[in-house]
């Protein structure tokens, strides 16, 4: 039996009310259901929810497709034009953290509410800052393109306040404790040592130090050539849930050649003479794991003594240390890979205190 629009009675005697909530993938309506034991409940029920859908739809757009569905349609269309590595961290971000929370939304259901629901969950489980904002940036990317489909028209996610960013220190190794570093490096039985040089020597990410092949390095014109990074990205492949990949550098900005030190060409000529494979690192066929490299350093800074540092430390040394010798910012940018010079101004501002003391006395001279 039916009463009115979309009210029907059941076969369990109940009565139902339907009211559209917009449009699935295929066109069709997606409706919402109410349930009562009388008529007169039922309407009561279904009147501000059918208004309510009214607005949203008129407001926010028609598509009702699962915040889950098109998910999942957005990475298909993103995959040929982004990394494996990328795809694999968007991948996990919104299956890890986003899905779980409004993936049975529908687009257009998505608003404010939802976007503080999020990040009240994020930060329930006492995630990082940089990571809060890592999810953000992934789930606008993937609502901007239903705004660009005209599926939806606004994404509430770009008026949510996130933490505050705090830009952590880049700590440099005093030239003290380089030099005990060094030593203990060049110590290392068969090339350990030689990571945590390129880092110190050369500013190398670890990833770009995994996949440094023998054809990187030009002896005659004392120079390395980064162009290859090797990472371990999380995700399911063939059964296993992460997979060591061999790709190119992230940017453009990436793939630079460095000037070798005389001890950095020194330590890769010893190697180069036991070498029996293309990677600089292992004679196998494959690049050194990551987490072997870090391993290794662990080790090796325990000998020097310096159980606080990280690797990552290496590289902002490196930098530090060209800094310091009146490097000049350009020149320092590019040998970190940098995409730009304000980003390595921003990352290194502290290094360049001592020349700011310089210039004001430079000034101060020039006046009197």
């Amino acid at each position: 039996m039916r009463r009115g629009e979309n009210i029907y009675r059941r076969k369990d005697k109940r009565w139902e009310g339907r009211y559209p909530k917009g449009k699935k993938a295929n066109g069709k309506t997606k409706y919402g259901s109410v349930y009562g034991k009388t008529l007169k409940e039922v309407r009561e029920k279904l009147y501000p929810l059918k208004l309510n859908y009214q607005l949203i739809q008129n407001n926010q757009g028609k598509s009702a497709i699962s915040f889950n569905e098109w998910a999942y349609l957005w990475l298909q269309e993103i995959q040929p034009d982004v990394k494996q590595s990328t795809y694999a961290n968007y991948e996990h971000k919104l299956n890890h953290y986003v899905l779980n929370v409004l993936g049975e939304y529908g687009l257009n259901e998505l608003n404010e509410d939802a976007a503080e629901t999020l990040l009240r969950d994020l930060e329930k489980r006492l995630l990082k800052p940089s990571t809060i904002h890592a999810v953000f940036r992934i789930t606008k990317q993937c609502i901007n393109l239903a705004i660009r489909k005209k599926m939806i028209k606004e994404n509430p996610f770009v008026l949510i306040r996130l933490p505050k960013l705090v830009k952590s220190r880049n700590q440099a190794l005093t030239k003290q404790e380089q030099k005990r570093l060094e030593i203990a490096a060049l110590s290392g039985r068969k090339g350990q040592g030689i990571p945590t040089l390129l880092a110190l020597h050369a500013g190398l990410r670890i990833g770009e130090i995994s996949a440094l092949t023998w054809e990187d390095i030009d002896f005659e014109n004392n120079l390395i050539h980064v162009h290859s990074t090797v990472q371990r990205i999380i995700g399911l492949f063939n059964g296993k849930k992460t997979e060591l990949i061999y790709t190119s550098s992230k940017t453009a900005s990436s793939t630079r050649s460095i000037p070798m030190s005389q001890i950095l060409k020194r330590v890769l000529l010893e190697q180069k003479q036991q070498a029996k494979g293309r990677f600089v690192l292992t004679n196998s066929e494959q690049p050194v794991e990551p987490r072997l490299i870090t391993y290794h350093f662990h080790r090796i800074r325990g000998e020097a003594q310096l159980t606080k540092i990280h690797f990552h430390q290496l590289r902002h040394t490196f930098a530090t240390r060209c800094l310091e010798s009146k490097g000049d910012i350009m020149s320092v940018s590019a040998l970190m890979g940098h995409s730009s010079t304000q980003m390595t101004l921003d990352t290194y501002a502290a290094a360049l205190m001592e020349q700011r003391f310089i210039v004001v006395k430079q000034m101060e001279k020039a006046i009197r």
